[in-house]
């Protein structure tokens, strides 16, 4: 048998025996880890089905509000997330395929084995906003690659259903944003007898767009205060949130891949440059405007993890099998300790916990319903249950069956409450508000004829209510309601207010249509 013969067979052998244990390890896990705080956010989306939401475009919510239709069980909500880097695995394989020489196939089913060990891919199974962002990107950039080995005149619907799963992924996060200046950044620079592609690209995202514009138009630019303005609050220039990029990049695009792949001479036999070259500018132009943000504030390990594909696949045309051999090993090795954090997370005892900070946190992860049932136990007649932060109440929410919201200021992540409840309706009823500390009852006196704290365990770990008899809307409209306004709804001027929720309902003239 020629020895390239028996490299691609046992190379594909490799693959689908990692596909196998990968998907099987994806089960277990998405299966028996506990739903965390932002799917239980997250959730809510799909509970209550939207055009739009506060924190982002709505994709999210439409996928969990279809896969509530199967189950509730954290199973069936997490499994498009669980299939999802498998069928990334096989879409790396397919284009290593085509580009690559016959006689070079083990790359191609190598470097699939490589992308599954990696433990980012292997762990992603909770469902985010991440979870259908990166399936449109991974299938917009697919599509472009098509293009880019097509004729011109075939190459038109190609790059069409490129632009089309660009829109869609832009109506999953906004960081999809990169990936079409990286396209309009190839074509500009290195493909430029077709700088009508870009274009053609962008007028089949543009009805995504023209939604998620139309949406926050009429909803106070929830998602613009959010990702532009709210969050960003106090960012400034500092070396070292740029150094905590560049180490996560590393790390992420694993260092024995990404040095290998670096240091390989010039563009592998048999591989056409203009592909490795598209491929190049595909990856690396989104981590290089990544890292000029960083300059300015963190990077979050998430919002990179659309263009790793991409990067195993330009790795896969400059490396042999037996480099990607050796890559493989050493990315099983670093997915051990991952494995052994998660096991310890979801499985564990919870007396492992103790010596550390974040004992009640763990607990509270894995005892979530425990928490409600001891909440709900005594709750007074007709009192509706409340957190303080966002995290809490949608973890609470997603196991007492009815939306928690938020009693207070809170923070700028997760402004849900402002589109969707009115403390209106609240007046002169009772409402129990659930902490980790013991409270401080002066905080919640004005709000509330009558104020009692009460104190109950779970797995050995103390959590607290605060029960308020007779809520007084007026007193909170002025204060936290009024800071609410000025933190998170001071919408520039030069943004068009054609609507806003939460500024409409509770009469805040400076952030709702007309103002003055």
């Amino acid at each position: 048998m020629h020895a390239s013969e028996f490299s691609t067979h046992a190379s594909r052998q490799i693959f689908w025996v990692a596909f196998a244990a990968t998907l099987l390890l994806k089960l277990v896990i998405a299966a028996g880890f506990p739903i965390t705080g932002d799917e239980a956010f997250f959730y809510q989306w799909g509970v209550f089905p939207s055009w739009g939401y506060s924190d982002h475009p709505p994709m999210v919510g439409w996928l969990i509000a279809a896969l509530r239709q199967i189950s509730d069980h954290p199973l069936a909500l997490r499994s498009f997330t669980l299939l999802l880097t498998s069928v990334i695995a096989l879409g790396v394989v397919d284009l290593l395929r085509r580009f690559l020489p016959e006689d070079r196939e083990a790359s191609a089913w190598l470097a699939g084995a490589v992308y599954l060990a990696m433990p980012w891919s292997w762990m992603f199974v909770l469902v985010t906003t991440d979870t259908p962002l990166i399936f449109f990107m991974v299938l917009s950039a697919w599509c472009y690659l098509r293009a880019d080995t097509s004729a011109q005149r075939a190459s038109v619907p190609w790059y069409a259903l490129a632009g089309a799963f660009l829109g869609l992924a832009f109506l999953s996060k906004y960081f999809a944003a990169l990936l079409g200046f990286a396209y309009a950044a190839h074509c500009f620079g290195w493909r430029r007898e077709r700088w009508w592609a870009p274009f053609l690209i962008f007028v089949l995202a543009l009805p995504s767009i023209a939604l998620n514009i139309a949406f926050n138009a009429t909803h106070g630019w929830t998602n613009v205060m959010f990702n532009v303005f709210n969050r960003n609050e106090g960012s400034a220039w500092s070396f070292e949130t740029f150094g905590v990029y560049l180490a996560m990049a590393l790390y992420l695009l694993t260092p024995w891949l990404l040095w290998r792949a670096l240091s390989a001479r010039g563009t592998a036999s048999g591989v056409s440059p203009t592909t490795s070259r598209t491929l190049a500018v595909l990856w690396l132009f989104p981590l290089i405007l990544f890292a000029l943000l960083s300059t300015r504030r963190t990077i979050g390990l998430h919002w990179v993890l659309g263009f790793v594909p991409l990067f195993v696949v330009w790795a896969g045309l400059r490396l042999d099998a037996r480099a990607l051999r050796r890559c493989l090993t050493w990315t099983v090795a670093l997915s051990v300790p991952h494995l052994l954090v998660v096991a310890a997370i979801a499985w564990a005892p919870l007396a492992w916990w103790q010596p550390f900070k974040i004992h009640d946190r763990a607990v509270f992860l894995r005892e979530t319903a425990a928490v409600v049932a001891a909440l709900e136990k005594d709750l007074p007649a007709g009192a509706t249950l409340m957190g303080r932060t966002y995290n809490p109440a949608a973890m609470l929410a997603f196991h007492h069956k009815r939306y928690v919201p938020v009693f207070g200021v809170g923070k700028h992540h997760a402004r849900q409450d402002d589109q969707i409840i009115d403390f209106r309706r609240y007046d002169g009823q009772p409402i129990r508000v659930f902490l980790y500390d013991e409270p401080k009852l002066e905080e919640f006196a004005p709000y509330f004829e009558r104020v009692s704290a009460k104190r109950f365990d779970v797995d050995g770990v103390a959590f607290y209510a605060v029960d308020g008899q007779g809520f007084k809307y007026q007193p909170f409209h002025d204060t936290v309601l009024a800071e609410v306004a000025r933190e998170f709804h001071d919408i520039p001027k030069w943004l068009p207010i054609l609507g806003s929720p939460f500024c409409e309902r509770y009469g805040f003239e400076a952030c709702a249509p007309g103002r003055p």
